[in-house]
């Protein structure tokens, strides 16, 4: 691997603060949890009609299109907490049954103006992603993880914001952990000092087949790097590994796999880990910088109505840039959905119904 990016004592001190926390400290509090009342409930169905009302496509629907005169203050606290303190949140109450898929996933892009700027999720531009198991394996490497009903290590995503919203559960499994990367950053410092440099030199990802024919298949980025005291973790394993493919890529150090173990280790610990059963209408917001999350290997239900079914966003913090290997200059779609050409036009200008 190539040299670290930074220098300085400051590197190898640990991290303080909200953003670092223990999973076995939350998980019989509450403090992180929100519910929707009646009031707010209301507030969003009104914005709801408001924005079919205006008749819009998802893509062109802003926080003004879907106004919450109350609730948006509350979404700004939410949004300060993610950005400055512990990370992450769950909601809890969204009525997607009654809602349907459509009408839900419009008020998943509406509350989602007001945290931050929709980003697309792959090289098609897709803005508004749904999760689903679509019986492809992690062994391809046009995979992605979200395709797939295997167990998903801890990682990150390739966004400022990461947002979740089921649909529905599968029949067993399925289960969401986080982690703090701070907390993680700090063991790595305790545990293994003489591995604490190595998060801070720059890695190879896998773009998985996601990037635009003029880029070369991964990226560079170092795992940590700290702006001002913060700190800001980019880590997915799978991602590393599968990059070695690539004869351009400089090949893993024992060193370097003594380090990935030792997070996997640490992250995946129920001392530092924080197990989440999402359940339909929760909807979970994470720092994608200061937060790590996974999601163990589930069974799906046999009828076809009933599968597993997340609606999912990536949002840019609209006063900072993106992580670097965001993508840029894509064509943004509504949804994704595998695009025949037929389908295209329909992806690209979706009403909500009235």
């Amino acid at each position: 691997m190539t040299s670290t990016t930074d220098e300085g004592e400051a590197l190898h001190a640990p991290c303080s603060g909200p953003s670092v926390w223990q999973g076995g400290d939350l998980t019989n509090c509450e403090e992180w949890i929100l519910r929707f009342s009646s009031h707010q409930l209301a507030e969003i169905d009104s914005a709801l009609r408001e924005a079919r009302r205006r008749d819009l496509t998802l893509l062109k629907l802003r926080a003004a299109d879907f106004p919450l005169p109350t609730l948006a203050g509350e979404l700004e606290r939410i949004g300060d907490v993610l950005e400055h303190g512990r990370g992450f949140a769950l909601v809890k109450g969204i009525p997607v049954e009654q809602l349907g898929e459509v009408a839900a996933g419009a008020v998943f892009w509406g509350l989602g103006q007001y945290l931050g700027r929709p980003v697309p999720q792959n090289a098609d531009g897709h803005m508004l992603g749904h999760v689903r198991d679509t019986g492809r394996n992690l062994a391809d490497p046009a995979t992605r993880g979200y395709e797939t009903r295997a167990a998903l290590p801890f990682h990150t995503d390739e966004a400022d914001l990461l947002a979740l919203l089921p649909l529905r559960t599968p029949r067993t499994g399925g289960l969401t952990s986080l982690v703090s990367s701070a907390a993680v950053h700090n063991a790595v410092l305790d545990l293994r000092p003489d591995l604490a440099e190595r998060l801070y030199r720059t890695y190879f990802f896998d773009h998985r087949q996601e990037h635009p024919p003029e880029e070369p298949p991964y990226v560079a980025a170092p795992l940590a790097t700290r702006q001002g005291g913060a700190l800001s973790m980019r880590y997915n394993r799978c991602y590393l590994e599968s990059a070695q493919r690539f004869p351009q890529v400089p090949r893993l150090e024992p060193a370097d796999v003594e380090l990935f173990d030792l997070i996997d280790e640490v992250a995946g610990s129920p001392e530092f880990r924080l197990d989440i059963d999402l359940q339909a209408g929760d909807l979970l917001l994470l720092n994608s910088h200061t937060v790590m999350y996974a999601r163990s290997e589930f069974e799906d239900h046999d009828q076809p109505e009933l599968k597993r079914h997340l609606l999912r966003l990536w949002l840019a913090f609209p006063h900072r840039p993106r992580i670097d290997g965001a993508r840029n200059g894509v064509t943004p779609r509504d949804v994704i959905r595998p695009r025949s050409a037929a389908s295209q036009a329909e992806t690209t200008s979706r009403r909500l119904p009235s």
